[in-house]
This record gives structure tokens, C-alpha cells and sequence, in this order.
């Protein structure tokens, strides 16, 4: 999701914003190609498009991949599934440390509420609902809504550069990655933009162009090195996942590892990065059967990508149940700290 699209959803949500028009009452060309691509229409076609070739991927690769399924066993799964919940814990703390750093302190179960749940509007078409969410979800524990949406797109930002820099990190050791790794190059550019000092200052200018509030207080080192170590964590327990399943179909155990972290986090930035694909659908299954391939073979790689599609969105599930079962029994009191 783009910023710009952020900062649009918090204009409707707080009333502002309405009926503006831009200077001159023209929208520029390439504003116009965002817009279009960013559109309802365009994105469910891309979607149906990426279906669609990949229903007749796994079609022809039937035969392998159902007998790729058969051989996971339920323990490899169970265990894939246990790695997605504890990196969907790691992100979610990635978050609430960022928004501690913003100036609103969160309890774990509050956070997890707030996270959890809203990050299911991802399923809805369009790229602001789980920000949307977020913010509402946030208001109830006094929250701003401005100060949710700039950790949503704060968390966005931590998630997309710690992908890239594991990615950078395992994937040079891979033999048979070197096609994937031009678009490491912008790796290093990223790496300096975490520094705080000019992380706070490319945040200040988006949000003064977005014509959104300042940052109520700026990224100190420690908030930003606590982040990106949650954020590397998480990463490594995706990677797991894709080593669980990888390894029980067979895949060498050592080669494997390295590949699991950095062709999962690299299929998620690329998929991240294409906006016009919901929640990266299609692309990251793409990429990441291109990548597995060479050490399982095209239908137990697919396997792979598909029960791990499952299990990331029965995490994401679980963990909005579980987080509103909690908190429901808590009673939802009012985060200390919060304003």
C-alpha cells in the first residue's frame, strides 16, 4: 500500500480532505496511470490473471503436486503453522514498539486487538482496510487516529527493508539465485534510510506532502534497532516455515535454510512492491516456486507455496480470534500511557 492511499483513508476517516481539488483542477498523467492501476477493476483483474495462470500451473503439475501433499504429513504442517504464529507475534511487536515510540504505549493483548483484527481488512478489496481498521480499532484504547496510521505505515516501511536486507544477507550464498538478485541493489540505499536521523527526516517531508500531522515525537536509535530486531525475527520464523515443509519433501537441510529466509522475504517484498496485487497474490507463490524449484522440482515446490498461502491466512485468522477472545474476557480497559 502507498502512502499516499494511507494518507487518503485517514482524510475520509477524519472528515477532512473532502472536496479537495488539485491545483489547477488537473490531475497529472502519471497520477492518473496510479490511479487507474490502483483501481478495483484493474487489481481483481490482475488477481484473476494471476489465478488463472496459476490454477494452470498447479493443473499441469497436478500429478507431482498432489503426491507432494500426501508425503508433508501433518506433523511438517503443524510445525509450519506454529512458525507462522510466532512471526506473526514478531510483526505485530514490531508495531506496537513503534507505536510506544510515537507516544501511545500499548499492553500485549490491546496491541494484538488492535493488530491482529485489523490486519484482516487485507482480504478486502482495496488497500486501506486494514489501516482504517487499525485506526478504529485503536481510537477505543485512545490511540490518535493519526498516530495509528503513521505506525501502519511505519510498520510497512520496517517490514519491506528488513525483507530486502534478509534476502540480501542469505541469498548470495544460494547457488542458482543470482537471476533474483538485481533487485537487491537498492539493499544498500534502504540500509541508510533506517538510520533515524534520515528515517525521521524522508517521514517528515512524506507527511508534510501527504499534508498529515508531524510525528508526534521522532524514531530514537533504540525504538528503531528494537523494531528491526523484531522484524528480522519474524522473518526467520517465515523462513522456518517454508524449511519445514521444504525439507520434508525433501530438500537438502543446510542449502535450504538459507533459501527458505531469503526467498520467502524476497518473494514478500516483490510482492509487497507490485500494489496493484492484493496482499501479493500470485506473485509471491510465483517467485517463490521459481526459487524452491531447483532443489525440489516445480510440483513440490507449488505444494509448498500453496500450503503456505493456507497457513499464513490461517494465522492470520487464529491470531484475530484468539487476540479477540482475550481481550473480550479482559474487558478491554484502556491502554496506560495512552493518549
Amino acid at each position: 500500500m502507498s502512502d499516499h492511499q494511507v494518507a487518503a483513508a485517514v482524510d475520509e476517516s477524519s472528515g477532512a480532505g473532502a472536496g479537495a481539488v488539485p491545483p489547477g483542477g488537473r490531475t497529472s498523467k502519471w497520477a492518473a496511470i496510479a490511479a487507474l492501476a490502483g483501481s478495483r477493476p484493474a487489481r481483481w483483474g490482475f488477481v484473476a490473471v494471476t489465478v488463472g495462470l496459476g490454477g494452470y500451473a498447479v493443473a499441469r503439475e497436478w500429478p507431482r503436486v498432489s503426491a507432494a501433499l500426501a508425503d508433508l504429513g501433518l506433523l511438517a504442517v503443524a510445525g509450519a503453522l506454529v512458525s507462522v504464529l510466532i512471526a506473526l507475534l514478531a510483526s505485530m511487536e514490531v508495531w506496537r514498539r513503534l507505536l510506544a515510540a510515537l507516544g501511545s504505549p500499548l499492553p500485549v493483548r490491546a496491541a494484538g486487538r488492535i493488530m491482529f483484527i485489523g490486519q484482516l481488512g487485507k482480504y478486502l478489496p482495496g488497500s486501506v482496510w486494514p489501516v482504517l481498521a487499525q485506526m478504529e480499532l485503536g481510537n477505543a484504547y485512545r490511540v490518535p487516529r493519526h498516530r495509528s496510521a503513521s505506525a501502519a505505515i511505519l510498520l510497512m516501511v520496517f517490514s519491506l527493508l528488513s525483507g530486502l536486507l534478509t534476502a540480501l544477507i542469505a541469498l548470495p550464498f544460494v547457488g542458482g539465485s543470482t537471476p533474483y538478485l538485481w533487485a537487491l541493489l537498492a539493499a544498500p540505499v534502504l540500509l541508510i534510510l533506517l538510520h533515524p536521523r534520515v528515517l525521521n527526516l524522508v517521514l517528515s517531508r512524506l507527511l508534510r506532502l501527504a499534508k498529515r500531522p508531524p510525528l508526534d515525537k521522532p524514531l530514537t536509535g533504540r525504538a528503531v534497532a528494537t523494531a528491526l530486531a523484531w522484524s528480522f525475527a519474524s522473518w526467520i520464523m517465515y523462513g522456518l516455515q517454508i524449511w519445514l515443509l521444504a525439507t520434508r519433501l525433501g530438500a537438502p537441510d543446510g542449502k535450504t535454510a538459507l533459501l527458505a529466509a531469503g526467498g520467502f522475504a524476497f518473494a514478500w517484498s516483490v510482492g509487497f512492491l507490485v500494489v496493484f496485487a492484493p496482499a501479493g497474490a500470485g506473485v509471491r507463490e510465483v517467485l517463490l516456486v521459481a526459487m524452491l524449484g531447483p532443489v525440489l522440482g516445480v510440483g513440490a515446490a507449488t505444494a509448498v507455496a500453496l500450503v503456505s498461502r493456507v497457513l499464513l491466512t490461517a494465522g492470520d485468522l487464529l491470531t484475530a480470534a484468539l487476540s479477540a477472545g482475550f481481550t473480550r474476557r479482559a474487558g478491554m480497559p484502556p491502554a496506560p500511557g495512552a493518549r
